[in-house]
């Protein structure tokens, strides 16, 4: 068993205002702990099976805590409908300015709340080798449980950087390609796009935000032939970014 104070600061770490206070993380399940181990990402403690430490033995980091535990306590710690693997908690990467370079596309999220959504689109990001994803303020944090492991090991790979999206998108050059989708827009499908720029999902039920959607350059829109009133924001993403790269 871990004891009651490593207990308590995993449960903390399941809330936002405990993983800014203590510049940490939780990473869980068994792929992206494998992942964690392999990124250069510090790690303070690792939380595992006995069945799962000996799986990964070759890979278990020397001096990093080590506590292992039943499936039961595992899953009780944490946020998981089950976890019999592993659990680890990571310390919060540095964040570093993300600024588009000229031949370089950027993901961005405005008020995109929801974790599992974010995390995908993260996954997404890496599948298509961008250089990064700006969150806005107001998005699900990019670092919550869920989104980490919606990322499916992403989040080792992908830079992340959460700011007011407004401001950010005020500071790139002049002439740099904005796009985002929007039912009025152009047809995505009758464009020939490069990956360069900067590329903004919104809100799956109120689209962009007013000051978001008065920095773009060129609105896309993609076709539909059925009645649904519209698609996830993931879903829709990964349309867009596949005709960003669809002649390359």
């Amino acid at each position: 068993m871990v004891s009651k104070a490593v207990a308590k600061y995993v449960h903390a770490l399941h809330l936002k205002k405990y993983r800014t206070r203590h510049d940490a993380f939780l990473v869980e399940g068994g792929k992206s702990v494998r992942e964690l181990l392999s990124s250069g990402i510090l790690i303070e403690r690792l939380i595992t099976t006995p069945e799962f430490a000996d799986k990964i033995a070759a890979e278990l980091p020397t001096g990093v805590p080590l506590d292992l535990v039943s499936a039961d306590e595992l899953t009780r710690l944490s946020s998981l409908s089950t976890n019999n693997t592993a659990l680890a908690v990571a310390r919060l990467p540095a964040e570093n300015a993300l600024q588009p370079d000229p031949n370089q596309l950027l993901l961005a999220l405005d008020d995109v709340r929801d974790p599992g959504n974010v995390g995908t689109l993260i996954r997404l990001a890496d599948w298509y080798g961008l250089a990064g994803v700006v969150c806005s303020e107001t998005c699900a944090d990019p670092w919550a449980p869920k989104t980490v492991v919606a990322t499916m090991g992403s989040f080792t790979r992908v830079p992340i950087w959460q700011r007011d999206l407004p401001a950010w998108l005020a500071t790139l050059p002049a002439g740099l390609p904005v796009y985002g989708a929007d039912l009025h827009g152009d047809n995505v499908h009758r464009l020939t796009l490069q990956p360069s720029g900067v590329l903004i999902m919104g809100s799956e039920s109120h689209g962009l935000t007013p000051p978001v959607e008065a920095c773009l350059t060129q609105r896309l829109h993609i076709p539909g032939r059925g009645q649904a009133e519209s698609l996830n924001v993931a879903v829709s993403a990964a349309i867009l970014l596949d005709n960003f790269f669809r002649n390359l």
